[in-house]
């Protein structure tokens, strides 16, 4: 037993949840979830679990219709079997009239039940005069149903109940495929799961974990190296360096003296520092940004039928006016002019049937979910499936920088100053190889032909830089402050003296202008087509981007995240 304050643990290996009890006065959560990381189990944790959001689940309702749609097409397909194989209805009356009417008891539930959301959007369709496409599909539904009732009833034929039911079926699976494959690709993630759950509470000399979503302002906290800071406030105590690139994109921490404000969704990368929140979890800056309505396009805010998309209803306006068209065409021709009523019963229905905008209904959620997934194995994400509809009239397309068009994990280092002779390279490789921080991993290996020894002596302080003895001289290597220089880089000092720095340059991706040149092509819909960059870093890379925006005034750096929002609002307005 690991843990002898665990008293009952049950797996479940299809959900990949496990259930834990254990006795509090033995053991704590804290060090259950420090237990279940160690062993390779650690616990995903974030403030949308503790507000019990959960991604959202298939509907159970959808879930019932389909498997009384399944269970019915099945049995009915059975009942029809003797009809496959020839069976005589004159010889076999009797047999004819019971499968007939099971198939009837089958069918109901199916009509009345699993195809319950496709007749009433077809009724609030014609209620609000709006032809969308589950108007011809009811109809073919009902027409499908009355029919085969009708030949049942009156024993001229052996009617469609089979079909009935496996049309339903596959309409209902379409969607439910539609769904499944949003939920395992959606990045409908929101602020809370970036946030910790608790933030540590400072009262006098006491320190409280508190859950994030119960912080308000005048609260004190405490917030340690490698922590996310929760909510705006004022640096109180300590010295800050914040990297603020979830929220601005721009790598390079800045430096918050005290009296300073902080904003939420910076990870503090130095010393621990002491705050007073100034506003909730709820109103801060960041939340704010998350939640602003120029996120939210038309294609998010729309109602959601049972149609799957509003490209189906526009289609469905005309295709609904030109059955109903041939369909009362052909009606009314064998009815009046030919005097068949029997025939034109026969026409009406095999129209409507015929022409049951099926093939278009699952098509939809069957295409949209392949896009979904094709993208998704790419690592191509959207927010919203409707946004699929809207890529035919994209006329402005806006681009981050880091992180976007570079390859962090690829950075290359150009240094500044006295060059670097095979001694320094080694005390720089020696060094760099002891610290887990990203920029040092990168810069140990940017050197792989220069072997690394054991410092006597490794230091490392966060947010600042490293310090050790190789070789018996005291190196550093960190920011212009660790050494006593100025400027901006990862600098490099020996005995006191600065030998110069290392100059961070992205490395663009694979197929950039490439990518950008199919951008700027015009579209079906737009004659004309633009780029634009908006980056939160300095503009020391403008010349070196020159290359793919041609047009120096599309390339917009030092923006916030306000500035981006405001950018892209003016565009929205302009269309």
């Amino acid at each position: 037993k690991l843990d002898t304050g665990v008293t009952h643990s049950r797996v479940n290996f299809l959900k990949k949840t496990s259930t834990i009890q254990f006795d509090p006065t033995q053991t704590s959560l804290r060090k259950l979830a420090a237990l279940l990381a160690s062993i390779g189990y650690a616990p995903e944790i974030n403030l949308g679990d503790v507000d019990g959001a959960k991604r959202p689940a298939m509907s159970r309702r959808l879930a019932y219709q389909i498997g009384v749609a399944g269970f019915a097409f099945g049995n009915i397909m059975l009942f029809s079997f003797p009809e496959y194989v020839g069976m005589d209805p004159e010889t076999d009356r009797w047999f004819a009239k019971i499968f007939g009417y099971l198939s009837i008891a089958l069918a109901l539930p199916v009509l009345v039940f699993s195809s319950r959301d496709y007749l009433v959007s077809a009724w609030n369709g014609l209620r609000t005069r709006h032809l969308n496409i589950d108007v011809p599909l009811a109809l073919g539904i009902l027409m499908l149903f009355g029919r085969s009732v009708w030949e049942i009833v009156t024993h001229t034929g052996a009617g469609y109940m089979d079909s009935f039911a496996g049309l339903i079926f596959l309409l209902l699976t379409g969607k439910w495929f539609q769904q499944h494959t949003w939920q395992q690709l959606s990045f409908e993630r929101d602020y809370k799961s970036y946030f910790p759950v608790a933030a540590t509470v400072k009262s006098g000399d006491t320190e409280t974990s508190v859950p994030v979503n119960r912080l308000v302002p005048g609260d004190i906290i405490v917030v340690r190296s490698q922590e996310i800071i929760p909510a705006d406030g004022i640096l109180l105590k300590g010295t800050a360096r914040i990297d603020y690139s979830f929220v601005t994109g721009e790598a390079e921490p800045v430096t918050v003296k005290s009296g300073d404000r902080i904003f939420a969704g910076g990870k503090q990368v130095g010393e621990s520092i002491e705050i007073s929140l100034t506003r909730r979890v709820s109103q801060s800056h960041l939340t704010q940004l998350w939640n602003n309505d120029a996120f939210k396009s038309k294609y998010e805010t729309d109602s959601v039928s049972s149609s799957p998309t509003q490209l189906a209803d526009r289609a469905g306006r005309y295709f609904t006016g030109l059955i109903l068209t041939f369909g009362g065409g052909a009606f009314f021709y064998w009815w009046l002019i030919q005097g068949d009523m029997h025939t034109a019963v026969n026409a009406f229905t095999a129209v409507m049937i015929v022409a049951c905008p099926c093939a278009v209904a699952l098509a939809i959620p069957f295409t949209l979910g392949n896009i979904l997934r094709i993208l998704g194995s790419n690592r191509f994400y959207l927010k919203n499936i409707r946004v699929v509809e809207a890529f035919s009239s994209i006329n402005t397309t806006i681009f981050d920088k880091t992180g976007t068009i570079t390859n962090v994990a690829q950075q290359q280092f150009e240094f500044h100053g006295k060059p670097l002779g095979y001694a320094e390279k080694v005390a720089v490789r020696s060094l760099t190889r002891h610290s887990a921080h990203p920029l040092s991993r990168r810069l140990y290996e940017s050197m792989p032909d220069v072997p690394a020894e054991t410092p006597k002596h490794f230091e490392e302080k966060p947010g600042l830089g490293i310090q050790g003895i190789v070789q018996g001289k005291n190196v550093k290597i960190g920011s212009a402050e660790f050494v006593g220089a100025e400027g901006q880089g990862v600098f490099v000092a020996m005995d006191g003296n600065v030998l110069g720095y290392f100059e961070v340059k992205s490395r663009y991706r694979d197929g950039l202008a490439e990518v950008l040149a199919f951008f700027c092509q015009p579209s079906a819909a737009n004659r004309q087509s633009s780029i634009w960059l908006l980056s939160g870093d300095q503009d020391s890379e403008a010349g070196r981007l020159a290359p793919f925006f041609p047009d120096r005034d599309t390339m917009l750096f030092n923006r916030s995240p306000q500035d981006k929002l405001d950018f892209v609002k003016k565009l929205q307005r302009h269309g």
